[in-house]
């Protein structure tokens, strides 16, 4: 199952992140931002019942919230992590600031609403008012929507995930027999395009009626158009920016890519949400949390060399990401609880971690059989 081609390394940290070397310094806003979130639960339980029971509920809820995001994340942070590579100091920084204001502000909250003034044709007012007063009916507009999201976002996942195997110039390979395959044929033009159309035209046929064929079909088209148009413009941005500046590669371009990749997974996590709680600012506490976790672990990460360390990490996270852009288009048909979703993913990283730890100590123990 393994393809031991490179030696594990670690690269020098350039300290473009917040932590202070130590595990818990990379998390001390994410601690920060949980302790106010959580708060900030609290006093709207209170406000919303009245009841201690009503708070502990709500306080409960903003919990099991920010766990599911970080469950359902955490094959974001691998995935963020290894563009971040590439990026600047400065754009790491920026992603992490602006990228947090973005990801918390922008698709926990001006997302759902801006669904729901699309869906109703109201007015974002109408929709914050809608959200605060009807929970239910915004509830409902916002799962009446799910198909389209389901295709969009599964979608630009599977564009995500093939993107990463199609390479001719990956030369590690965790699952060989598929992986080597994958990347023999990546000099093929398109052809991670031609098998993501044949998932989208097979689930499309698969809906109900023609209209959701119609619908399925259409906002999948805009998935992929979406990716395509995020790798050209981000290309062009980072050339421009090198030859403006002779940056280093990764600045505005991978920062976009990063943006939109972020607003891909958290489709599932925001609607799943609703399963949970029909109040938009519980969901945005509670996922806002979440969020800053993963933006946490993913700075840990680069600046830590994990993914060096551990060779098969991102193989798992892209895997992870394949099989939830599945996942998403089956949600089109029927109903998968998030759990299922959050350890299918989780499941896949830690048996890529375990393949990584195992591959180590496999060298090490060869190179001191040979140094014997």
């Amino acid at each position: 199952m393994q393809d031991n081609t490179s030696s594990p390394g670690r690269p020098p940290s350039d300290h473009a992140g917040t932590g202070d070397g130590s595990t818990l310094g990379y998390f001390r806003w994410a601690f920060i931002v949980t302790a106010l979130g959580l708060a900030l639960g609290a006093v709207l339980g209170w406000q919303t019942t009245g009841s201690a029971v009503g708070t502990l509920t709500i306080f409960f809820i903003c919990v099991v919230l920010a766990v599911l995001e970080i469950s359902l994340s955490f094959d974001n942070a691998i995935v963020n992590a290894n563009k971040l590579k590439t990026m600047t100091p400065v754009w790491r920084r920026r992603f992490l600031t602006w990228g947090i204001l973005i990801a918390v502000f922008g698709m926990r909250i001006v997302f759902p609403l801006l669904i729901v003034v699309i869906a109703a044709r109201i007015g974002p007012w109408q929709a914050m008012v809608l959200a605060a007063t009807e929970p239910g009916e915004y509830a409902r507009i916002m799962h009446d929507a799910h198909l389209p999201i389901a295709a969009f976002g599964g979608t630009f996942l599977m564009m995500v995930g093939l993107s990463f195997f199609f390479d001719y110039e990956k030369d590690v390979h965790w699952v060989r027999w598929l992986e080597r395959h994958m990347a023999r044929y990546a000099s093929i033009r398109g052809v991670e395009v031609a098998i993501a159309l044949i998932a989208v035209m097979g689930f499309s046929r698969l809906q109900a009626d023609p209209v959701s064929q119609q619908v399925f079909l259409s906002a999948a088209i805009w998935g992929l158009l979406t990716f395509l148009l995020v790798e050209v413009l981000g290309g062009l941005l980072d050339d421009a920016q090198n030859t403006r500046a002779n940056a280093a590669k990764g600045g505005l371009g991978a920062f976009l890519y990063l943006e939109v990749l972020d607003a891909s997974f958290s489709f599932d996590g925001v609607i799943g949400a609703f399963a949970l709680t029909q109040n938009l600012f519980i969901i945005a506490i509670g996922l806002g949390i979440g969020a800053m976790y993963v933006r946490s672990m993913t700075i840990m990460l680069v600046e830590r060399g994990t993914l060096t360390q551990y060779r098969y990490l991102e193989h798992g996270a892209f895997y992870a990401i394949i099989a939830l852009s599945l996942i998403m288009f089956v949600q089109s048909l029927v109903h998968i609880p998030e759990i299922i979703t959050g350890l299918g993913g989780a499941g896949l990283i830690g048996l890529s971690l375990w393949s990584s730890v195992r591959s180590n100590r496999a060298e090490m123990q060869a190179a001191q059989s040979d140094a014997a």
